[in-house]
């Protein structure tokens, strides 16, 4: 719990990980184009209090992670989004046993999230089927820019995404997290692109889609789809640290996001281990909106509640102590299944 101001605030970072990039875990050049992007974000948007050398970046470990998000971070919750990028380091990047062994030990604080590549064809399927009754999956991150042999990026839309979709339903998986951001090197621009997020929202209405990093740089695509699409959600990973940087350019994405989605459907992400959470909780507390950028209304305390926690806590079935929740709490869409093509 954080507090402010004699205000108390439960936070959910909803966008966590545990990753190896060590040389010996690099499959080739690639592995290292990755980890060393991460680093620039990192090295570019943090403040100077808040850098880490190169070295210990490149693997944190699950100790690490408690005491950054919860002995010193003030997360309360925080929701594992692995990626496997399976052709760029050896064991993956996303560290996903040891990282379900750290939610598994710690259930009141941590949520694990695993993926599914809709590439993997029938093996994956059983695999997913598989991870569901032994994780427990009530969501999965999908990583449309992953290679995968000669393939260089799939589809939301894909019919074999949607074989997926399908299953993933049938276990009970409601969540979905979808990373459509920024370019990360090697992966291609162009397999973030969040178009093929509207395919998916309206003909899987049961399931809730969070577009990771909202969409940027094509922000006003990603609110366009959004404000059709009940059941799309914004995760505020990398967009966020833009607040010390660029505090302007982040009054404008939340603005924006505020505007077009509401304060129901933004969930706050340090991205760890990409930053971590503390400054971040703690500059947008303090954040407001520039007086002059009079499109915007101002944020108000109970956005914020919202924003930080209370929505993901929402979507998971948190439990959040009463004298922590806002009059008018969170409430998801209401699922209406629709049949798939």
């Amino acid at each position: 719990m954080y507090s402010k101001d004699g205000v108390d605030y439960f936070i959910v970072d909803a966008h966590v990980a545990l990753w190896d990039a060590r040389p010996a875990n690099q499959r080739n050049v690639h592995g290292k184009q990755f980890i060393d992007c991460f680093y620039d974000y990192h090295r570019n948007l943090s403040p100077a209090s808040e850098l880490w050398s190169y070295e210990e970046y490149l693997y944190q470990g699950g100790e690490r992670l408690m005491k950054d998000l919860f002995t010193d971070g003030c997360v309360d919750h925080a929701v594992f989004q692995p990626a496997r990028l399976g052709e760029f380091y050896v064991n993956g990047f996303g560290q996903t046993e040891e990282a379900f062994a750290l939610a598994s030990a710690h259930p009141d604080k941590l949520t694990y999230n695993h993926y599914f590549d809709p590439r993997d064809g029938e093996r994956g399927l059983d695999r997913l089927r598989e991870d569901a009754e032994r994780m427990h999956l009530k969501g999965v991150k999908l990583y449309t820019a992953d290679w995968h042999g000669d393939s260089r990026g799939y589809k939301l839309s894909d019919p074999w995404t949607y074989r997926y979709l399908e299953v993933a339903r049938e276990l009970g998986i409601r969540n979905v997290h979808v990373h459509k951001g920024p370019t990360i090197r090697p992966l291609d621009r162009d397999a973030f692109d969040v178009a093929d997020v509207d395919h998916v929202a309206t003909d899987f209405t049961d399931m809730n889609f969070v577009v990771e990093h909202c969409g940027l740089p094509r922000l006003e695509d990603f609110c366009w789809i959004a404000t059709q699409e009940p059941n799309v959600h914004a995760g505020l990973a990398v967009a966020i640290p833009f607040m010390h940087t660029r505090p302007r350019y982040f009054a404008q994405i939340i603005g924006e996001l505020l505007y077009w989605l509401d304060e129901n459907r933004i969930q706050f992400s340090s991205d760890y281990a990409l930053w971590t959470p503390k400054w971040l909780i703690e500059t947008f507390v303090d954040f407001q909106i520039p007086q002059d950028m009079t499109e915007y209304a101002p944020l108000t305390v109970d956005q914020k509640k919202k924003i930080l926690g209370l929505n993901a806590a929402a979507m998971y079935d948190i439990a959040v102590p009463e004298h922590l929740q806002v009059a008018n709490p969170p409430a998801l869409a209401q699922p209406q299944a629709v049949a798939v093509a």
